[in-house]
């Protein structure tokens, strides 16, 4: 989706290779494309702003009971979709495109990709023909549905262990 082809939308504010666009409608926010990437490529780097041992709706699980927030803190606004086209790999600390991506598209990740378990799980809208309507985490996918994603490594640790149980 291209935010010049749509009049409701506007930019909230520019970050180089991104902008975060808020939908004038629904008041919602989102981080799109400056630039066009490839499957495969690092789109950016991120650290940890802080560390916690307490999950929030804006923190990236990267361990057992260690969650950080992202810096650029505007990566908080790349939102959840089941059909994704960025990973946060958090063990190279890099925002990786899963999928080919266009100038002005949505970047969007699989939620459960980084959680085990969601503070706020939430009905899924995404509209994608995939969409599991339930997310609540990583803990929750049946073996069918892990086998289409990407996971962090500490993610897919987990979920080996929880899927030889």
């Amino acid at each position: 989706m291209n935010i010049i082809e749509h009049s409701y939308k506007s930019i909230v504010s520019e970050h180089g290779y991104a902008s975060i666009i808020k939908n004038e409608i629904t008041g919602e926010q989102s981080l799109v494309s400056n630039q066009i990437y490839q499957a495969g490529d690092c789109i950016a780097t991120f650290s940890a702003a802080t560390i916690s041992s307490i999950p929030t709706y804006l923190t990236v699980q990267t361990g057992e009971d260690l969650h950080i927030t992202l810096d650029p803190e505007f990566l908080q606004y790349i939102n959840h979709s089941c059909d994704p086209n960025v990973f946060f790999d958090t063990t190279t600390m890099q925002l990786i495109a899963l999928k080919n991506i266009s100038l002005g598209e949505e970047f969007v990740f699989f939620y459960p990709s980084t959680e085990w378990e969601m503070t706020q799980p939430f009905n899924c809208y995404c509209g994608s023909s995939n969409c599991l309507n339930k997310i609540s985490g990583a803990f929750s996918l049946p073996s069918l549905i892990v086998s289409k994603y990407q996971f962090t490594d500490f993610i897919q640790q987990k979920l080996t262990l929880h899927l030889m149980k």
